[in-house]
């Protein structure tokens, strides 16, 4: 065996990600609020770019602009360039001046604190109060805390502490489930011995829906105790829920895709009004002059031109993209927008990308974080995509969603004195011809929240 050094020369095939490739895979994948943040980034750092106005902008496809040609008409002057201008005369706007914060649980507190009877002392310990109540509505300082920390006894903390109980929400500033809950059923006038026994003592029991032997505790009927219980679940554990939590907000969705049944058919369209549309700044044609002379200058203006026509082609192909997987969905699924969800059709990335003629992680990037708008409401397009349970004398079984909803339905029919087991639910669903096994009924029944048939059970 020879050991050495040598060159050779071997052909080979390779793909290679080049930075424009990886940019379009990365639009292809982002929801319509975070291209929209991409594409404001782009405007800022890419001076080629700017944002079509109107029509007449729009009229103009920059993907046919030729830079060269455009640099090159150095008397073209449309007065765009003074946009650059600054006009002190001219009142400016920003979005965020119509825009609120979301007010936070303490903004609400200390509103109504400041319309309080409270005053000097009361009102600072008051306000310290507030201050250790977590997102929840619970305070989550000890007495010994609060009354080290404002130098003060326990009997004004607990004074003080009983107003802030009074506050809006109900139940606001507990220092315990069993205390939140006492307080929302006294400020209602429905706090009585017995609820107090059980709040205090059986709230496992509760949640577990055992009734009888809360009853025999009690000392009440289960008729009694199935009344108390419903009271108590009608309560709010958590008070502070409803705020906004620090650092946090509510994150909406826009629909990519939308769909209407127009003459009888289901017509596909993309929601592109969220999305900035984007032409060559005619401002760059001044520097046509400057371009022929300098060297450094022409091959900026030459690479900021290609990164703005590949960003608008990028997003044209995403655009693209995402329309023929909706349609195919559409196409697939539509007994779905016709008779409801017991009819959705199992499907996967495999079918759709075969259909389209692209590779299976296209199509997992073009729904993923997006949403479709359809006549039976807003979903996303993941939604479409499950697996499927076999089906006697089906082909292709059923899809998971439609067994859930059958679920649901069997649920939303039982008597309630005697609600359906896992395995009672496997028997009826075999008689519609789906072969299921009790666990896998029980992780969807836990998957749409559905609690137990004991803890279904009423009285």
């Amino acid at each position: 065996m020879k050991l050495g050094y040598e060159l050779t020369i071997e052909q080979k095939q390779q793909l290679s990600m080049t930075p424009e490739l990886i940019q379009a895979i990365k639009i292809l994948q982002l929801s319509n609020m975070d291209l929209f943040d991409y594409v404001q980034n782009e405007l800022l750092e890419n001076p080629i770019l700017e944002e079509a106005h109107h029509d007449g902008d729009a009229e103009q496809s920059p993907v046919e602009i030729d830079i060269r040609d455009r640099i090159a008409e150095d008397d073209y002057d449309d007065g765009n360039d003074r946009q650059w201008e600054n006009h002190s005369d001219r009142e400016e706007y920003t979005f965020e001046q119509f825009t609120s914060a979301e007010q936070t649980l303490q903004d609400y507190l200390t509103e109504q604190l400041n319309f309080s009877r409270l005053t000097g002392r009361d009102r600072q310990i008051c306000s310290f109060i507030i201050e250790g109540i977590d997102e929840n509505g619970y305070l989550t300082l000890s007495m010994e805390e609060i009354t080290t920390m404002m130098d003060t006894d326990e009997e004004t903390v607990e004074r003080i502490l009983g107003y802030v109980h009074q506050m809006d929400p109900t139940g606001v500033g507990a220092r315990s489930l069993a205390e939140c809950l006492e307080i929302q059923l006294a400020s209602r006038g429905e706090l009585t011995d017995e609820l107090e026994y059980i709040i205090e003592n059986m709230l496992n029991d509760v949640a577990d829906n055992r009734l009888s032997k809360i009853a025999r505790a009690v000392g009440i009927r289960c008729e009694e105790v199935q009344q108390a219980v419903d009271l108590i679940r009608s309560l709010e554990p958590k008070p502070g829920r409803q705020f906004a939590n620090s650092g946090e907000s509510t994150r909406y969705v826009i629909p990519d895709i939308i769909v209407e049944k127009i003459d009888g058919e289901y017509v596909v369209s993309s929601n592109d009004s969220s999305i900035p549309r984007l032409m060559v700044s005619s401002y760059y044609k001044k520097l046509s002059g400057a371009a022929k002379q300098d060297a450094d200058l022409n091959n900026y203006l030459t690479s900021r031109f290609n990164s703005a026509m590949w960003l608008i082609r990028s997003i044209e192909q995403r655009k693209q993209t995402i329309m023929n997987v909706a349609a195919a969905i559409v196409h697939y699924q539509e007994d779905f927008f016709e008779k409801g969800e017991k009819f959705i059709r199992t499907l996967t990335l495999k079918q759709i990308a075969e259909e389209l003629g692209v590779h299976e992680s296209t199509v997992s990037r073009a729904i993923n974080g997006k949403y479709m708008q359809s006549p039976r409401g807003v979903y996303e397009l993941k939604y479409f995509f499950s697996s499927g349970v076999p089906v006697a004398g089906g082909a292709g079984g059923l899809s998971s969603n439609s067994v859930k909803s059958i679920i649901r339905e069997i649920v939303d029919g039982e008597d309630p004195k005697k609600p359906y087991s896992d395995q009672d639910m496997v028997a009826l669903l075999k008689e519609k011809g789906i072969e299921i096994s009790r666990r896998t009924v029980a992780k969807y029944r836990e998957g749409m929240g559905i609690l137990s048939s004991s803890k279904r059970r009423r009285y």
